[in-house]
């Protein structure tokens, strides 16, 4: 039995889980989501708790068993108090701009790099243009526009230009060293 796709998940308050078939519908203070669990997996929502079984043993059904169980959690979490991920940018002259639903990076490229920004997720720029907050109710979407900005540029590990998580430590290399030590 997978241990953690035995667990049953609690139903967060002001959140609405309801099953119809093979998709689960999550309807909370942030939001609306929903996702259609695969057909291996049986949902059941039985007072406050979400319960997921499989449909046998073999190694598929035990591998969805806990996924299920995992995204479940997820959107739960999600459309109660939702996802935010942070970003900075690090460089002279590296900024980064919103307009509209598109966010506008100049990462000391000739061009100017836009990004849009989907449905349900909601972009804040501080800091005169080096901080980025990212937040909504899908973890999956946040984690991936995060993750989008942050390929644009990632962070060199000689001066450590670029964009970065909040917190992410990049070990600097040392740049050249003296020329006349060791070498005649």
């Amino acid at each position: 039995m997978s241990r953690v796709g035995k667990k049953p998940v609690p139903i967060a308050k002001g959140v609405k889980v309801s099953v119809n078939g093979r998709t689960i519908a999550f309807e909370g203070p942030k939001g609306k989501l929903a996702i259609e669990h695969h057909p291996a997996a049986t949902v059941k929502v039985e007072g406050g708790l979400v319960m997921v079984g499989r449909i046998n043993d073999e190694k598929l059904s035990r591998a969805v068993h806990g996924l299920t169980r995992a995204l479940i959690a997820n959107n739960i979490k999600g459309v109660g108090e939702g996802y935010a991920k942070d970003l900075e940018i690090q460089g002279v002259g590296y900024k980064a701009e919103l307009q509209g639903k598109t966010v506008v990076l100049s990462l000391g490229f000739a061009n100017q790099l836009k990004i849009g920004v989907p449905d349900g997720v909601a972009v804040k720029i501080e800091a005169q243009g080096t901080k980025i907050n990212i937040q909504g109710a899908d973890k999956q979407a946040v984690g991936h526009l995060a993750a989008e900005i942050r390929k644009m540029r990632k962070p060199e590990p000689y001066k450590g230009k670029g964009v970065r998580y909040l917190g992410e430590v990049v070990k600097k290399k040392l740049g050249k060293q003296f020329a006349g030590a060791g070498a005649k």
